[in-house]
């Protein structure tokens, strides 16, 4: 493994936590001028917009370990490669949790109790969602990011907007997704902040790791089978996740 991949998996991850969860927690509700939802929404697709142009000829532009392991289910990356990338992945988000934290700690009213934009269920849950409900959205809505990242990317895909539907379609799930869970979908997203909220942040976190995991490889596997053959625009395929 080319340690130049892995460390622009690290500094990409790191910038989809530090700008995507550092809009959650920063500006979401700031007084008078909050982004709100749509605005984190927006925030997390330009992370991957951003990223995708900047690292994907690197390493694909992965940023997430259900999108690397979904590629690896879709034959699009090797799988002897999956461990470093996931490794990489994680690193980055526990950096820039670690660093949003030290910022966002430094304004009076700072309150670490109000979730840190961990992902949660149950009473955790933004809209209050069952266990169920949360484990479903989190599946579907990995499974159609891949779908989406394996479709743009695919060698007969118009060239040079991947990153665009990408970074849309990212978007689009957060939309969906952020009163359900916080929204998820990227087990290393998930990670940094949890870590840094730790009690039943950490405790949930499971969640968060499985059901994009199995998301993701389902939507590998469907879009392999549906399409006609595996081939991509570039060599790991520029991405991201998701939060």
């Amino acid at each position: 493994m080319d340690i130049r991949k892995c460390a622009a998996e690290a500094i990409g991850t790191f910038w989809l936590t530090f700008a995507g969860c550092g809009s959650a927690v920063v500006a979401a509700a700031f007084p008078e001028v909050g982004i709100g939802l749509l605005g984190v929404a927006l925030a997390f697709g330009l992370t991957v917009l951003t990223m995708a142009y900047s690292i994907g000829h690197i390493s694909g532009c992965h940023l997430n370990p259900a999108v690397t392991i979904g590629l690896a289910a879709g034959r699009r990356f090797p799988t002897r490669d999956i461990v470093p990338y996931i490794v990489a992945q994680v690193l980055g988000g526990i950096v820039a949790a670690g660093l949003l934290y030290a910022i966002a700690s430094g304004a009076p009213g700072f309150d670490l109790a109000k979730g840190f934009a961990a992902n949660g269920y149950g009473e955790h849950s933004p809209g209050q969602y069952s266990l169920v409900s949360c484990l479903l959205a989190e599946v579907v809505l990995t499974l159609m990011f891949l779908f989406i990242i394996m479709g743009a990317t695919h060698g007969k895909a118009p060239a040079g907007f991947a990153p665009l539907a990408i970074g849309l379609g990212l978007t689009l799930i957060h939309l969906v997704g952020i009163p359900i869970t916080n929204l998820s979908v990227n087990p290393a997203r998930s990670t940094g902040p949890a870590l840094v909220a730790g009690g039943w942040a950490l405790g949930q976190l499971w969640l968060f790791w499985v059901a994009p995991i199995i998301g993701g490889a389902l939507g590998g596997i469907l879009y392999r089978w549906l399409s006609e053959e595996p081939s991509a625009q570039v060599t790991g395929v520029p991405t991201a996740a998701a939060h």
